[in-house]
């Protein structure tokens, strides 16, 4: 692996920025992935994504989904009701061969049972071996 980034947050504007990252490095031909941890894991488990409270009013929520497709970040919601659809871009990270991984660890403490869509299990061993052996690791455990 090439490049490997962890999420630990819940907040949309950090899995936003990692995984526009991770596509990016993706797109150029690198191997990457993206490891979903602590509360960003607990977050894609529920489907819900927090805001930061300097970028959750109404105003800048439009600021940003007017600019979205820009970046490459879909959308969903119409008229006074658009935002950034974090979720999707998970599964659009998933589709352009960004390989997502949930955190053992994390995964166990949460009572998670099954593999969140899109996101591959791995065990404690191989998480070891996946941040040993990355070139770049970007984030903390």
């Amino acid at each position: 692996m090439e490049l490997l980034l962890i999420v630990r947050d819940a907040l949309a504007s950090s899995l936003v920025g990692n995984l526009l990252v991770a596509l990016h490095a993706r797109k150029a031909g690198r191997a990457v992935a993206v490891l979903f941890t602590q509360e960003a894991l607990a977050a894609a488990a529920r489907g819900t994504f927090a805001w930061p409270r300097e970028l959750s009013g109404q105003e800048v929520r439009l600021v940003m989904a007017d600019h979205a497709a820009a970046v490459g970040v879909p959308v969903s919601g119409r008229g006074e009701g658009r935002q950034l659809d974090a979720k999707s871009l998970i599964a659009q990270a998933a589709a352009a061969g960004v390989v997502l991984y949930a955190c053992p660890i994390w995964s166990m403490l949460l009572g998670l049972q099954d593999p969140l869509p899109g996101m591959q299990a791995i065990d404690a061993a191989a998480l070891s071996s996946l941040v040993q052996n990355a070139k770049q690791v970007v984030g903390t455990l």
